[in-house]
């Protein structure tokens, strides 16, 4: 990891400690869910999942089940996201998970609603680093939009721009 993530990295550790999965959709649970599986093979991903310790996410898994992102409500995510975001930061996730922090639609929006103001400001904190990184210059656009018109520094949800068929209008 890069000197200047360990702030980060920490600031996601803190931000994050203690959360479970509960109810939310699971890393293998996703999986299932991606491969259109029926409910008892879904059941089966799921008592395979991590419930209760996000740290304790594999690097191997994380990369094995990342469709799971796009599958994932906002328990899930919220249980998910700091793993991805520390697997990110060590340069080890194969596919990175800047796209899903920031191509934010409404489904995208949905994910992140039970993110805590806490856990909100680390990933603001996420994206300001990799704005400023000449490796992530190609996504250096979408990361200050979303910055601008979501992961704001004061999360006012009532208030957020909501982009609907390529438009902007207010919620």
């Amino acid at each position: 990891m890069k000197a200047e993530y360990e702030g980060t990295a920490r600031l996601i550790r803190e931000a994050f400690a203690g959360v479970t999965l509960g109810g939310g959709i699971g890393l293998w649970q996703g999986q299932a869910l991606d491969d259109y599986a029926d409910d008892a093979t879904i059941a089966l991903h799921r008592s395979r999942d991590e419930k209760n310790d996000w740290s304790r996410l594999t690097v191997d898994n994380l990369n094995h089940c990342y469709s799971s992102l796009f599958f994932f409500d906002a328990d899930g995510m919220r249980f998910h996201l700091p793993a991805f975001l520390l697997a990110e930061l060590e340069g080890t996730l194969r596919n990175g998970i800047l796209f899903t922090l920031t191509d934010l639609n409404s489904y995208g929006r949905s994910q992140f609603t039970t993110l805590n103001r806490c856990q909100r400001a680390a990933v603001r904190q996420f994206l300001l680093l990799f704005k400023d990184d000449p490796d992530f210059s190609l996504e250096r656009r979408q990361i200050v939009r979303a910055l601008n018109e979501y992961w704001t520094e004061v999360a006012q949800p009532e208030s957020r721009a909501v982009f609907k068929k390529g438009r902007r209008r207010r919620s």
